[in-house]
């Protein structure tokens, strides 16, 4: 048992001691390896795209200046094309800085011994440099550059019955800056290959399809012209849908909305073919005469500012509606014919008046009007409206005092009115004995009038 014993203290022994020397050949290996990539890279090192495993530094940098020389970089482009741009093109050389050596430097060197089966990447820029003129001519050269296409932004189309978004289209156009920039930076660091595509060098689109803005807009524009107003002229129309509204709509503040000036320019020229506001006219008298009005106050004028911001309200609260428009000063028919057939018509130089009742002459009566003779009395001649009615009324002026039963002024002073102090009328007596503007009538010819005429009545003078 004795001699047993010995025999495995013996043998523990053994053992023990090639445990120590392994350790300590371990311990060896180990800094031997940590002294090896003080000098050295690691496996598994790639410098500016190539291997440069367990390389010096002069190994490495070597290596470099060789493969800058015969270089050459890929360049891929859209729809699997692929073109190519050499170190000659762009003059590319390799200058040692000391930054290889820094890397080595710079390395874990003591975990080298997990770096097995690893790759380290590192990409010099400073130790490759290029002329940036024959860079800028090669890159531009490239037919991905000359040929590309534009792309195109989703936009809001007229189809003709409705408004509707046309797709975005991606194009091949590429941003030339940023084509040098990766591609530069490609070839310093040594790059076999670069992928426009993958870097996003292609222009985009700047408005999608699906863009919330351009959905809601073309929502608004749809709904805008979605509605017709029609102008009542009595004998005409106008009517406001979407063939003409379409033209005033406008992208403002990120909303489809209407040009007010647009607008208000339709409406102008709504009031210039409707106002008839002191327009010449053709009348045709009780005699059957034609012959030409112009002057006076009667007539239709369009409040053109109120009209376009009733106009724009009714459409974007999509009101179709049959309406007249706003006015400042109305006459009393519509029509093309706006003196309608309730009138009163005085003739100056046969002194006589009608008074024309739903197109009935009702009164036919001579008158006495403004003395032409003298400065300032002359009836004025043109298309008034009836401005007021009183009954009974004092007349007064500069040199004169009267009272009567009905008065109807229509323009200004000057008015139809009885006149008690008058025994004869018509004739001649306006150029001896005329007014001092007004229409002097017979007492039961001017009541008669007062009874059926209101405020507004047309009264033509000629």
């Amino acid at each position: 048992m004795t001699e047993e014993k010995a025999k495995m203290s013996t043998g523990r022994k053994v053992v023990i001691f090639l445990i120590i020397v392994l350790v300590l050949l371990t311990i060896a290996a180990y800094f031997v390896g940590v002294n090896y990539f003080t000098k050295h890279f690691l496996p598994g090192s790639q410098v500016n795209g190539f291997n440069c495993s367990y390389m010096t530094a002069e190994e490495a940098e070597a290596l470099l200046a060789e493969k800058a020389e015969s270089y050459a970089l890929t360049v891929k482009t859209h729809g699997n094309g692929q073109e190519g741009i050499t170190a000659q093109q762009v003059g590319l050389t390799y200058t040692p800085d000391g930054s290889v050596e820094r890397t080595i430097r710079q390395q874990n060197r003591f975990k080298w011994f997990l770096a097995f089966g690893q790759k380290q990447t590192y990409e010099l820029v400073s130790t490759t440099s290029y002329d940036s003129g024959r860079l800028y001519e090669a890159v531009k050269n490239l037919k991905c550059i000359q040929n590309g296409t534009p792309p195109s932004d989703a936009y809001i189309a007229d189809t003709g019955s409705t408004f509707e978004i046309i797709p975005e289209k991606e194009g091949t156009q590429l941003d030339e800056e940023k084509v040098q920039k990766v591609i530069a930076h490609a070839m310093v660091v040594g790059r076999p290959s670069v992928n426009l595509e993958e870097e996003d060098c292609y222009k985009s689109p700047g408005v999608y399809r699906d863009d919330e803005n351009l959905i809601r807009q073309c929502e608004q524009a749809n709904k805008l012209t979605d509605v017709i107003i029609t102008y009542d002229f009595a004998d005409r129309t106008e009517k406001v849908d979407r063939s003409v509204i379409k033209d005033w709509l406008v992208i403002k503040d990120g909303e489809c909305t209407l040009d007010r000036e647009k607008v208000a320019a339709y409406v102008y020229e709504l009031a210039y073919t409707y106002d008839t506001f002191g327009n010449t006219r053709t009348f045709q008298t009780y005699d059957g005469r034609e012959i030409t009005i112009t002057g006076g106050d009667y007539g239709w004028v369009i409040n053109q500012s109120e009209e376009t911001d009733a106009l724009i309200s009714a459409i974007k609260n999509g009101e179709t509606q049959v309406r007249e428009p706003v006015y400042a000063y109305k006459g009393w028919s519509r029509a093309s014919n706006d003196i309608g057939y309730t009138y009163i018509e005085i003739d100056l130089t046969n002194q006589r008046m009608v008074f024309y009742k739903d197109g009935y002459p009702l009164v036919d009566t001579p008158v006495v009007t403004g003395n032409p003779n003298i400065p300032g009395r002359d009836t004025p001649r043109g298309c008034f409206a009836l401005d007021a009615m009183q009954s009974p009324a004092v007349l007064t002026g500069e040199d004169y005092k009267a009272d009567v039963t009905f008065w109807m002024p229509f323009c200004g002073n000057v008015g139809i009115h009885d006149a008690p102090w008058r025994a004869q009328f018509g004739g001649s007596i306006y150029q001896w004995e005329g007014s001092h503007g007004c229409v002097n009538t017979p007492y039961d010819k001017a009541q008669i009038i007062y009874q059926n005429v209101d405020v507004g009545c047309p009264v033509v003078v000629y």
